[in-house]
C-alpha cells in the first residue's frame, strides 16, 4: 500500500490529471498508469544492469533498444513524445512476451489512450519525481490498491489486494521449492506468484550476494545456486495464475508484474476457475491465494465437480483447491472468518473435508484491520496438506501485523506478530521450544501475580478515598492528597505490569488443538473458541460495603437538604 504521504500526493496528482485529460474510467486510468510505470521500470532495470556491469568490470549488453528506453523518448518535445509512444513504443511493447505467454496474449491489443501531449509530459514528469523503483517492488499492485481505496470500493466481486507482508508470511510458511508447480486461481496482480518466485530465488542465491532493505525485503536475487534445469522449470512451468477480469486490465497488470520480476514468459490467463470450463485436477504442488469473498457467480455455470449446495465463493474455492492440488500438495489460503465457524451444512462439510480427508496444519486468525482501508472483514489463513492426516491443529491468534489497524495503516514495527508467527511455525514440532515458552509464561505469571494483587488493593483504596472525598466537607485536602498519591502508585504499577502482560499475551498466541476437540465442536475452527486467555481479576466492591456507603450517602444528602431548608425557611 502507498503509505508515504509524498508518494500518495503524487499519485493523487497524476490521477487527477488523467481524469481531467479524459480518462474518467478508473480501470482505464489504472491501465494507462500501469503501462507508463512498466516502461519506466524497464528503463530503471536496464540502468541497474548497466551500473552493475560497470561496478563488476564486465561488458554490458543492452537488453532494450535505445529508442524504446524511457530515458530516451521522454526527453523529446511533447508532440514527438506522444507520437513516438503511440507509433513506436506501444507496438514494440506488445512484442516483449514470448509466444504463448500471457503477456503477449493480453498486450497485443494494448493501446495508448492518452490524447494530449501536455498530459503525457506531465504524467511522465510526475512518475520521474516519484522515484518508484526505489520505493517498492510491486508498484502496479500498490497503485491498484490505493486507487481502489480512494474510490471507496473493493471490487464488484469482493476482491481486494492482499498486503505484501501478509503474502510474504504465507509464502515463507509454505516454503515453495524450485521443482514445484505453484498456482493462484484468482491471482489479481499476481502478488503471490511474484513472492513465491522471489522466495525460491532467495533460498537459492549465495548468501554473500544477498542484500536486505529496511523492510526486510531481499535484493540481488540471482538464483545462482539453481541448476539449469531448475531455472528452466521455474521460468517456463512453475508459476501459473488465473483471473476472470473480463476487461483484461488485471491480466495485463499481473503479466507486467511477473515480467518486471524476472518471469520472461508469464502464464497468467483469463479463466473463471469456478466454472465448467476450468477442468484442471491434481495440477499443482502448491496453492497460494486470497480468493474473492461474496462474489456473484452464475450458479448454472459452476463446475459439476464442486458442491451444488452453496454459491458462496469462499467455500467453492476451498473445494476447488482440494481438486487441483496433487496428493501431498500444500496450500495457504485466506478465508473470511465465517468459514471457520459458519453453521450451515456447506460450511461444516468443507471444514470436515479439510480435517477428515486432509491434513489441516494450521489456522492463523488475523485482526479485522488487515485489509483496511477498503475492507474491514475479519479473516484467517488456513494451511493444509492434500491427503495428509489431521491429528492436531496449530493455531495462532494474531493481534498485530506491523501496521495500525485503522484506515491509515501506519507502520508499527513494535507491534508485529508476524516474526513470532514464522518462528513458531518453524519450531512447531519442537517439543523443547514449546516447553521453553511455557516455562517462560509460568515465570512471568509468577512475577506479575503479586503486582496484580497489589493493584486490586490500590483500586479498593482509591475507590474508598474517592467516596470519602465526595461526601467530605469542603476543604478536605488530606483525603484528596491521599487519593492522588494512590492514583500515582496505581499508574506506576500499571507500567510495571504492562510489559510483563504483553509478553505473556505474545507467548500464548500460539497453541495446539486436538482433532477430537474440533470434531466435538462441529469442526469449529475459531481461535477464540480454543484460545484460553487468562482473565485479570476485576476489582468489585463488596456488596455490604456498597450498601453501607449508600446509607451513609443517604444520611449526608438528608443533612444537606435539612441545611438548605433552614436557609430558605
Amino acid at each position: 500500500m502507498l503509505t508515504d504521504p509524498k508518494l500518495r500526493s503524487q499519485v493523487d496528482q497524476l490521477w487527477d490529471k488523467l481524469w481531467a485529460g479524459g480518462l474518467s474510467n478508473p480501470l482505464n486510468a489504472i491501465e494507462q498508469l500501469s503501462y507508463l510505470l512498466f516502461l519506466k521500470r524497464l528503463d530503471d532495470a536496464e540502468t541497474r544492469r548497466e551500473v552493475r556491469a560497470k561496478w563488476e568490470g564486465t561488458p554490458f549488453t543492452p537488453t532494450l533498444p535505445h529508442e524504446m528506453r524511457w530515458s530516451t523518448w521522454t526527453y523529446q518535445p511533447a508532440e514527438m513524445m506522444l507520437q513516438h509512444l503511440k507509433t513506436k513504443v506501444f507496438p514494440w511493447l506488445t512484442t516483449l512476451g514470448s509466444t504463448g505467454s500471457s503477456f503477449s496474449e493480453y498486450m497485443k491489443d494494448a493501446v495508448c489512450l492518452i490524447a494530449k501531449p501536455s498530459l503525457l509530459v506531465e504524467a511522465c514528469n510526475l512518475i520521474d519525481q516519484m522515484e518508484i523503483s526505489a520505493q517498492n517492488q510491486d508498484v502496479q499492485g500498490d497503485l491498484y490498491e490505493y486507487l481502489l481505496s480512494r474510490l471507496n470500493t473493493s471490487g464488484t466481486n469482493g476482491q481486494f489486494r492482499t498486503p505484501r507482508h501478509i503474502i510474504r508470511m504465507m509464502v515463507k510458511m509454505i516454503a515453495p521449492q524450485p521443482s514445484e508447480r505453484i498456482g493462484d486461481l484468482a491471482a489479481g496482480t499476481c502478488g503471490f506468484l511474484v513472492n513465491a518466485y522471489q522466495y525460491i530465488l532467495e533460498q537459492h542465491t549465495s548468501p554473500n550476494l544477498l542484500k536486505y532493505d529496511e523492510a526486510g525485503e531481499p535484493h540481488r536475487l540471482v538464483g545462482d545456486l539453481l541448476t539449469d534445469e531448475q531455472q528452466e522449470f521455474l521460468q517456463q512451468h512453475a508459476l501459473k495464475g488465473y483471473d476472470n477480469d473480463s476487461g483484461l486490465t488485471m491480466l495485463r497488470i499481473g503479466s507486467m508484474n511477473l515480467m518486471l520480476h524476472g518471469i520472461d514468459s508469464p502464464r497468467f490467463f483469463y479463466q473463471d476457475t469456478l466454472s465448467k470450463a476450468y477442468t484442471e485436477k491434481r495440477a499443482y504442488d502448491v496453492i497460494l491465494m486470497n480468493p474473492p469473498f461474496k462474489g456473484a457467480i452464475d450458479k448454472g455455470d459452476v463446475s459439476p465437480s464442486l458442491p451444488s449446495t452453496t454459491t458462496k465463493t469462499e467455500l467453492l474455492f476451498l473445494h476447488l483447491i482440494l481438486r487441483v492440488l496433487d496428493m501431498g500438495g500444500r496450500c495457504a489460503v485466506i478465508v473470511p472468518d465465517g468459514v471457520l465457524f459458519g453453521s450451515s451444512n456447506a460450511h461444516v462439510e468443507v471444514r470436515k473435508a479439510l480435517i477428515e480427508l486432509n491434513g489441516l496444519d494450521g489456522v492463523i486468525s488475523m485482526p479485522s484491520g488487515v485489509f483496511k482501508p477498503y475492507a474491514g472483514v475479519s479473516t484467517a489463513v488456513l494451511l493444509f496438506t492434500r491427503g495428509a492426516k489431521t491429528e492436531r491443529i496449530w493455531f495462532y491468534d494474531m493481534a498485530h501485523d506491523g501496521f495500525s489497524l485503522d484506515d491509515k495503516r501506519v507502520p508499527t514495527p513494535i507491534d508485529n506478530d508476524i516474526p513470532d508467527i514464522l518462528h513458531c511455525w518453524e519450531q512447531r514440532h519442537n517439543d523443547a521450544f514449546d516447553a521453553e515458552r511455557q516455562a517462560r509464561v509460568a515465570q512471568l505469571q509468577t512475577q506479575v501475580a503479586p503486582l496484580k494483587a497489589e493493584r486490586l488493593k490500590l483500586q479498593a483504596e482509591v475507590n474508598r478515598l474517592t467516596f470519602e472525598h465526595a461526601i467530605a466537607a469542603d476543604g478536605d485536602e488530606q483525603t484528596l492528597a491521599l487519593m492522588e498519591a494512590d492514583k500515582s502508585k496505581l499508574a506506576d504499577l500499571e507500567k510495571q505490569i504492562a510489559p510483563l502482560q504483553k509478553e505473556i499475551d505474545g507467548l500464548t498466541r500460539q497453541f495446539w488443538v486436538t482433532k477430537q476437540q474440533v470434531v466435538a465442536n462441529k469442526y469449529d475452527l475459531s481461535a477464540s473458541r480454543y484460545h484460553q486467555v487468562e482473565q485479570d481479576e476485576t476489582y468489585y466492591e463488596d456488596p455490604k460495603v456498597t450498601m453501607e456507603r449508600l446509607l451513609k450517602l443517604e444520611r449526608v444528602m438528608a443533612d444537606t437538604v435539612r441545611g438548605l431548608s433552614e436557609l430558605v425557611g
